[in-house]
C-alpha cells in the first residue's frame, strides 16, 4: 500500500475536480491509502469521492495564500507520491513541496490547452502562475502529466517545455463496469417525456465551450421542431439566453443549470454536440460517448481528434463554423440512432477508471512500484 496525495483548489464544478476525485477514487480502490487536500474549500464533485478517500481543507483564502499552510502539511505527513492538478494549483504546489524538501514525490498535472488556457483568467495571479509555469516544469525532477497527446505537444511548442519534461495519462472518466450499468432516467421533461428530438450539450457557459456557435447552429437547422439543453452554469447564462431570443429558438431552448447525472440526460437524447474552441480531453465527450448517442464535435485543440480517431467514431468539424455544424447534426438526426452504436461506446472504454488508475500509478511511482521510482514517461511526444 502506497500514500498517495493529491492537491486541488477545491471541489468546484470543473471537469479537472471531478476526474481528480474520480482519480482518488480509483487509486483507492487498487489499495492504496489516498488523501485528497484542497487549498481553499470543497464543492460539489465532492460527491464523487470514494469515502475511503482522506479529505483535508486548509480553508486558505486563495491558493497563493496557501503555500505556508501547504508546506506544512507536506512536512509533517510523508506521502510516497503527490499529484497538483491546474496551472496555478501546481505553482504552489512546487513552492510548497520545495520549501518542505518533498519536491521528488511531486508530480503536477496540466488539464488543458496550455496556450489557449492561459488568457482565460485575467486575474494577475493567474497570470503570474502561467508565466512561471513552464519554467518550474522544466526544474522540477518528475514529468508533468498531461491529460491527451495534444496537451502535451501544446506544452512543448508552445513554451520552453521539453518532451522529457511531459508524459500522458487518460482521465478516469468512466466506471469500469459502465457497459453494464443501464442508465438512470432523465430529469429533464424534454427528455423524460420526448415528443420531439432533443440536442444535448453539457458544460461551463464559458467562450471556450462555444455555446453561440452551437445556438447559432440549432437555429440554421430546417427541422423547427428539434429542441436544444445545454446542461451547465457559468457566466454566459444571460448572454445565451439573450441570443436565443435573437435568433427566435427561445421556445425550444433550454438552460436548466447544472446536472448531477450528465450520463443519464444524454442517454435519452437524439444527438450530443460538443462545440468548443479548445479542450484538453473533454470528458463530457467521453461519457456521451459510453451512452451510445449519436456525437458531433468540432476538431478543436486538444481531444476531440485523438478519442474519435479523426472522424471516424464521429463527425468533426471546424471550430467557429456553425454552418458545417448545423449539416453535421442534421446528419446524426437523419441517420438510424443505432448505426455506429458500438464503436462509440468501444472508444470510451478506454478512459474506465482502472486503466487510468494503473497509468496514474506508473507516472507516480514508476512501473516497478516496489522499487518506487520516481514518475517516468509513459508516452513520449514526438
Amino acid at each position: 500500500m502506497k500514500r498517495l496525495l493529491i492537491i486541488l483548489q477545491d471541489l468546484n464544478g470543473g471537469g479537472a475536480e471531478k476526474m481528480m476525485a474520480r482519480l482518488a477514487g480509483a487509486l483507492a480502490e487498487a489499495g492504496n491509502e489516498v488523501t485528497l487536500l484542497t487549498l481553499t474549500g470543497t464543492g460539489v464533485n465532492s460527491a464523487y469521492l470514494d469515502p475511503r478517500v482522506r479529505q483535508v481543507q486548509l480553508h486558505s483564502a486563495r491558493s497563493s495564500s496557501a503555500v505556508p499552510a501547504l508546506a506544512r502539511f507536506l512536512r509533517h505527513n510523508r506521502f510516497d507520491a503527490q499529484l497538483a492538478a491546474l496551472t496555478h494549483v501546481n505553482v504552489v504546489a512546487i513552492v510548497a513541496a520545495a520549501l518542505s524538501g518533498t519536491l521528488a514525490r511531486l508530480h503536477v498535472s496540466e488539464r488543458n490547452a496550455f496556450s489557449h488556457d492561459r488568457h482565460v483568467n485575467p486575474a494577475w495571479m493567474v497570470r503570474i502562475a502561467y508565466l512561471l509555469a513552464p519554467l518550474l516544469y522544466r526544474l522540477i525532477p518528475n514529468p508533468v502529466i498531461c491529460v491527451s497527446r495534444g496537451v502535451a505537444q501544446d506544452l512543448v511548442d508552445t513554451t520552453i517545455t521539453r518532451p522529457k519534461d511531459v508524459t500522458i495519462a487518460d482521465n478516469p472518466v468512466l466506471d469500469n463496469d459502465f457497459r453494464d450499468k443501464p442508465p438512470g432516467r432523465p430529469n429533464h421533461r424534454w427528455l423524460s417525456k420526448k415528443t420531439t428530438p432533443v440536442i444535448v450539450a453539457v458544460g461551463r457557459l464559458a467562450r471556450q465551450k462555444g455555446f453561440d456557435v452551437l445556438l447559432d447552429a440549432f437555429a440554421r437547422l430546417a427541422d423547427p421542431t428539434v429542441r436544444l439543453i445545454i446542461f451547465g452554469e457559468g457566466v454566459l447564462r444571460a448572454e445565451l439566453l439573450e441570443q436565443a431570443v435573437a435568433l427566435g429558438v427561445a421556445e425550444r431552448f433550454d438552460l436548466p443549470g447544472y446536472t448531477h447525472d450528465p450520463l443519464a440526460e444524454v442517454a435519452a437524447a437524439d444527438c450530443f454536440v460538443l462545440s468548443s474552441r479548445f479542450e484538453g480531453s473533454p470528458n463530457a465527450l467521453v461519457e456521451a460517448l459510453s451512452t451510445g448517442t449519436p456525437v458531433v464535435s468540432t476538431r478543436c485543440p486538444y481531444g476531440p481528434p485523438e478519442i474519435l480517431d479523426n472522424g471516424a467514431i464521429a463527425p468533426l468539424v471546424a471550430v467557429d463554423d456553425p454552418d458545417a455544424l448545423a449539416r453535421a447534426i442534421t446528419v446524426e438526426l437523419t441517420l438510424p440512432r443505432d448505426a455506429n452504436r458500438q464503436a462509440r461506446i468501444d472508444a470510451a472504454a478506454r478512459f474506465v477508471s482502472a486503466c487510468a488508475a494503473k497509468t496514474y500509478l506508473d507516472a507516480l511511482l514508476g512501473p516497478f512500484q516496489e522499487d518506487n521510482a520516481p514518475g517516468k514517461l509513459t508516452e513520449d511526444v514526438p
